[in-house]
């Protein structure tokens, strides 16, 4: 069976060969068998790159003082929360980026295009989301340090072409690969939305909705009703279609309170406060967090607040296990 290598790992396999270190040699060959195309003809050569880059980290270890570099698939954490794209080949997880963020990631009809993450941050009102667009899950292609990906980051969208005929199985084949690798997935309730951030001990829930894609296609909302009831009240299902932008802003809503964080302002007496940065803090933190957010010591001083927000008197006066709200403003006393 013919490689049918591709221009990625083309160039990859001429950067390691124009390397000259160590460190250049294995990040060449992170992204040679991050590109390489995953079939039965290619399996030799990815056997013989994994070989290579296991000897490499092996010398590595034993030289002393070897300064340790970040893998190339690493994603700086920015923003008020990481929230992965996953799903199958050509499921328009790159299409909603482009949309959603100021990335450019490559779009074409042919699977497997995204290659190594690519992030871009989402503008939500006046905070800022990363979104990282994965390469596709699939039960032949996906390498242990995708789920890692998953697995680190704070959510997930699970994006899955409403247009495909075979959508379900897609879906079936996603969840399955994902249940193996112990990263179960869910939506939290309304009723109780930290029923999906930590879970039991031996296997952390993390918290997800499914997207979607193409709802512009044909056939798309027939299978949005098959995709609901096949995957029943597990997850949140929301249709979108990156082409027209039909809810899309929804989206950008859904995400941020998928996160399960709140925005909190603080004021200093007498003046007005200061609404275009807001501190971000999980849901369920209080005056005390916020105190501990502006400065670890400052929490100790703290003797009391005051508090503007939905459903409060301006100004009322409150302690510092008192449970903050999103939109709330603190006026912190010392």
């Amino acid at each position: 069976m013919p490689a049918n290598l591709t221009p990625e790992y083309l160039e990859a396999e001429r950067k390691f060969r124009a390397a000259t270190t160590r460190e250049e040699k294995l990040a060449a060959l992170e992204e040679m068998l991050a590109t390489i195309p995953k079939h039965k003809g290619t399996e030799k050569m990815q056997a013989d790159i994994r070989r290579r880059i296991a000897r490499l980290r092996q010398e590595a270890e034993r030289r002393p003082g070897t300064a340790r570099r970040k893998p190339f698939y690493h994603v700086e954490r920015e923003g008020a929360g990481q929230v992965v794209l996953v799903g199958p080949p050509n499921s328009g997880k790159s299409s909603l980026l482009a949309r959603l963020t100021h990335a450019t990631p490559e779009i074409a009809d042919y699977p497997f295009t995204t290659r190594v993450p690519l992030p871009g941050m989402m503008e939500f009102e006046n905070v800022q989301i990363q979104l990282v667009d994965m390469p596709p899950l699939a039960p032949s292609y996906t390498e242990p340090w995708m789920l890692a990906l998953v697995r680190q980051a704070d959510a997930a969208l699970l994006v899955f072409d409403l247009a495909d005929d075979d959508v379900l199985t897609r879906v079936e084949e996603t969840l399955l690969l994902l249940d193996r690798a112990n990263l179960h997935l869910r939506t939290p309730s309304a009723s109780d939305p930290r029923s999906a951030s930590e879970g039991g001990r031996a296997s952390p829930v993390k918290r997800a909705l499914v997207i979607g894609t193409k709802l512009d296609l044909p056939d798309a909302r027939e299978n949005l009703e098959l995709v609901r009831e096949w995957i029943g009240a597990r997850f949140r299902v929301l249709p979108v279609s990156a082409r027209t932008g039909e809810n899309l802003e929804q989206l950008r809503r859904e995400v941020y309170a998928l996160l399960g964080i709140i925005r909190v302002y603080t004021k200093e007496p007498g003046k007005k406060p200061d609404l275009t940065t807001p501190f971000v803090l999980k849901r369920g933190s209080t005056v005390a967090d916020i105190a501990r957010a502006i400065h670890r010591d400052f929490v100790q001083r703290l003797k009391y607040a005051r508090l503007w927000g939905a459903g409060k008197f301006d100004g009322q006066l409150v302690h510092r296990d008192h449970v903050l709200e999103d939109g709330d403003i603190v006026e912190l006393h010392v």
